[in-house]
């Protein structure tokens, strides 16, 4: 019996459409990856592109100015650009989650005022941090208070990704019937940023995390997102989406580690043969395989679960949870499998580790999402 031979990895969106997209991702984002993380600078022209071509509205309706596909097809997107760079594909996130946010919450009027400006390249960061709070979103420094027909907002959000290029943030602030969702366009008076004590990290860099300064900062009454005190329920939900994504990022990562590391084990000879023909390396790569594809297909189905409603804060906390933890296990075992190339820093897996390690942080924690999914079984029956 023969073993077929075929592509590495099962096309989990429609071929064409992702024909289109690697050529893309080939032409706009492979030449830019490595520079993109050793400066640490954010990749303005690649996201640019990756509006124009499409890519950052792609499940937008087009009413909206998308191009109305499923999340299927979105985190096909998200998955091709980090298997090139994790760093692009962070900017991305931030850019879906004022998207999802607005799409889901926003007035009519915010709606239009903003959604049709993404298909052009807005660049846009999802700004809930402090200092002083961390992941607990209950409670915040930020105030905001009505004045008028206006809302004046005032605080400090730490720890912004996308936030030294971003030209819209969605903020969450105080008000006194509780935590509220505010749209806030860096050019209005009263927005600045500056590079706080820890702006840098490791991995998925796509330019300093910034602090984000509110002095005063006047909104339009309808720049409240959704309903006020009702922030906290409409910002975990957003994160509900992008945390699908963000799995897609994962494993954009753990392929493009399993790849190199793949190519270089058939050619490198030690001794009497390549490394892939050590029993024990085959091994390393078959438990790769099974747990890459075990990931893929977890993934796409909590994609599905985007569109169809489903348990989507579970699905997408377990992608997330299982997809984060496999890219930094496969990252360093092909650093293993590499040798002394793996550890090299011209060699590509040093940035697949800092990045993978680095998800498993950002975008809620493994521990977090472990909470998240305790809590859906517990309101389920059985």
């Amino acid at each position: 019996m023969s073993i077929a031979a075929g592509p590495m990895w099962a096309d989990m969106a429609a071929p064409a459409f992702l024909d289109t997209l690697r050529q893309f991702v080939a032409r706009e984002i492979d030449p830019i990856a490595v520079e993109t993380d050793e400066k640490d600078v954010y990749p303005t022209a690649a996201v640019r592109a990756l509006a124009t071509a499409g890519y950052s509205t792609i499940f937008m309706p087009p009413d909206r100015g998308g191009g109305g596909r499923d999340f299927r097809h979105a985190l096909a997107v998200f998955e091709e650009v980090s298997y090139s760079s994790a760093g692009v594909a962070i900017s991305l996130i931030t850019i879906l989650q004022a998207q999802i946010i607005l799409h889901l919450f926003a007035s009519d009027s915010l709606k239009d005022r903003y959604l049709p400006r993404f298909g052009t390249g807005l660049i846009s960061s999802y700004a809930l941090t402090e200092a002083n709070h961390g992941s607990d979103i209950r409670s915040l420094d930020t105030k905001a208070r009505r004045d008028g027909a206006e809302w004046v907002l005032d605080g400090e959000k730490s720890f912004i990704t996308s936030g030294s290029a971003a030209e819209f943030f969605v903020i969450l602030a105080e008000t006194p019937i509780g935590v509220s969702v505010f749209a806030v366009p860096a050019e209005f008076p009263g927005v600045s940023t500056y590079k706080g004590e820890n702006s840098a990290t490791f991995g998925l860099r796509n330019g300093p995390h910034v602090n984000l300064v509110l002095k005063g900062v006047r909104l339009p009454e309808d720049h409240l997102i959704g309903v006020e005190g009702k922030g906290v329920r409409q910002a975990v939900t957003t994160l509900d989406y992008s945390r699908t994504m963000a799995a897609g990022v994962c494993l954009g990562i753990a392929r493009a580690a399993f790849d190199h590391a793949l190519a270089h084990a058939k050619s490198r000879r030690i001794f009497d043969s390549t490394v892939f023909e050590k029993q024990g390396i085959q091994w390393y790569f078959a438990d790769m395989a099974t747990r890459i594809d075990a990931a893929r297909l977890l993934t796409y189905n909590a994609a599905d679960m985007l569109d169809s409603a489903g348990d989507i804060a579970r699905h997408s906390s377990e992608a997330k949870l299982f997809a984060a933890s496999l890219a930094t296990e496969v990252a360093s075992t092909c650093v293993q499998i590499c040798g002394a190339y793996g550890v090299m820093e011209n060699a590509p897996y040093g940035r697949f580790l800092r990045d993978a390690k680095a998800y498993e942080i950002a975008g809620g924690s493994s521990e977090v999402l472990r909470n998240t999914i305790g809590k859906s079984l517990k309101n389920m029956d059985g």
